[in-house]
C-alpha cells in the first residue's frame, strides 16, 4: 500500500535567509559594474522561488501574498536589485494565481507553464500603466506590435514579456493585454540600464519591431487611460509585493545603523535612532495595510486608492528611514564598505513606480470628493 505524505509548506523567508549570503556576495560587484544579477536570479530559480506564487495544486509553492512579501523583504536585506527584479516576476505570477482561485480557466495555462517550463515573466507595467504603450496594428490572425518598453526588470533572463499595446479603433485607443516571448522575432533587449540605484535589476528597454502577436495571446481589451477591473487587480496584488522590497531595504539600513551607532551613544544620537525606528514603524504599518487589502480580496476603486496611499506612505517612510540611518551611522555611512550608501541609492527607486506621489494624491482627492476616478 502506498501512503501519500503531504509535503510540508516551504518557509520562503527562512529559505531566503539560507540563500542570502550567496546573494549578498555578488551584490556589490553587480552594483559597481551595472551588471544584471543573473547568478542570483538563477540561484532563486534553481531553488524553486520562481514558482513560489503558483498554487500548490498546479505544482507550485502555494505561497500566500504575505509569505511572498516576507520573502521579498528578506531578499532586499541581502541585495536590493535581486529583490526588486524578482518582485517583478513574482507579482506577475501572483496576479494570475489570485485569479485562479476565483476563475481558473483564463490563467491556468500560464501558471502551469511557469512550473513546467521554468518561465521567468517580465512586466512592463512601469512604462504602460493605464494608457498603455506601443502600437498594435491588426493583421491576419493577430497583430503586429511596434514600439519600446522601459523599466523591463529582469529582461536579460526573461522568457515571456507580459505587456500591453494600443490598437486604434473607432471607439478610441484600446489597450490590449498580451504576452510576447522575449525570443520572438523583432524583440531586442537594449543595454540601457545605467542608473543611480537598483543597478543590478537589468531593467533595460525592450524594442519591438513588427512583432507578430496572435489573437489568442490577447487576454484583455480595455479603453486607454481608464481604470479597468484588471488594473484594480494589478494594483491590489502588485504594489504590496513591490513595496515589500523597500521596507526590506529600510530594515537592513536600520540594522546596519544601529550596529554602527551602538559604539558612540549620546542623547542626540539616541533621538536620531528613535526617529529612524519611528519611520520604519510607519513603513511597516503602511505595508501591513496594503497586504490587508489583498486579504480582503475586493479589488476596485476603494481598494486601489487604499493601496496607492500605502505605496506613497511606504516610499516616504522607507526613504526617511534610510536617511536617518545614514545620519545615525555618521561619517562611516559615507564609505561604500558600510553598505548604507548603496541602500540609500536603491531606496530612491521607491519614488518612481506608479502611481507617483502627485498622481496618487489626485486619485485620493477625487475619491474623497466623490468625483469619477477617470477624470
Amino acid at each position: 500500500m502506498t501512503i501519500n505524505v503531504k509535503a510540508e509548506p516551504m518557509d520562503w523567508t527562512a529559505r531566503a535567509h539560507e540563500l542570502g549570503p550567496q546573494i549578498a556576495a555578488r551584490a556589490e560587484a553587480a552594483d559597481a559594474n551595472d551588471a544584471f544579477v543573473s547568478e542570483n536570479m538563477k540561484l532563486l530559480k534553481d531553488a524553486g522561488f520562481h514558482a513560489a506564487a503558483v498554487p500548490a495544486e498546479l505544482g507550485g509553492g502555494g505561497a500566500t501574498p504575505a509569505e511572498l512579501s516576507g520573502m521579498l523583504r528578506t531578499l532586499a536585506g541581502y541585495c536590493g536589485s535581486t529583490a526588486l527584479a524578482f518582485a517583478m516576476h513574482t507579482h506577475a505570477v501572483a496576479l494570475p494565481a489570485w485569479r485562479w482561485h476565483r476563475t481558473p480557466e483564463p490563467v491556468e495555462g500560464l501558471l502551469k507553464r511557469v512550473v513546467a517550463e521554468n518561465l521567468t515573466l517580465v512586466s512592463s507595467g512601469g512604462s504602460d500603466w493605464l494608457d498603455g504603450s506601443c502600437d498594435a496594428v491588426p493583421v491576419e490572425g493577430g497583430f503586429r506590435v511596434s514600439g519600446r518598453k522601459i523599466f523591463a526588470s529582469g529582461s536579460p533572463l526573461g522568457d515571456l514579456l507580459v505587456t500591453m499595446a494600443v490598437q486604434q479603433t473607432p471607439e478610441g485607443p484600446t489597450v490590449l493585454h498580451l504576452a510576447i516571448p522575449l525570443k520572438a522575432q523583432g524583440v531586442t533587449i537594449l543595454d540601457t540600464w545605467r542608473t543611480l540605484g537598483m543597478r543590478g535589476t537589468g531593467s533595460h528597454d525592450i524594442e519591438l519591431k513588427d512583432v507578430f502577436v496572435p489573437d489568442a495571446a490577447v487576454t484583455v481589451r480595455r479603453p486607454s487611460g481608464k481604470w479597468h477591473p484588471l488594473m484594480h487587480m494589478v494594483t491590489m496584488i502588485a504594489f504590496p509585493l513591490i513595496y515589500s522590497v523597500y521596507v526590506g531595504l529600510a530594515e537592513a539600513a536600520r540594522d546596519k545603523a544601529v550596529a554602527m551607532a551602538a559604539r558612540k551613544t549620546s542623547d542626540d544620537l539616541t533621538q536620531i535612532v528613535g526617529e529612524m525606528d519611528t519611520e520604519l514603524a510607519a513603513a511597516r504599518m503602511a505595508l501591513s495595510d496594503m497586504l490587508a487589502v489583498i486579504e480582503a480580496g475586493e479589488p476596485g476603486e476603494a481598494a486601489s486608492n487604499r493601496v496607492m496611499m500605502g505605496r506613497t506612505l511606504v516610499a516616504r517612510s522607507a526613504i526617511r528611514t534610510v536617511e536617518k540611518a545614514m545620519e545615525a551611522a555618521g561619517g562611516g555611512a559615507f564609505y561604500r564598505k558600510a553598505g548604507l550608501e548603496r541602500i540609500w541609492r536603491d531606496v530612491q527607486a521607491a519614488r518612481y513606480h506608479p502611481l507617483q506621489e502627485k498622481a496618487q494624491a489626485r486619485l485620493a482627492g477625487r475619491m474623497a470628493l466623490g468625483l469619477p476616478v477617470d477624470g
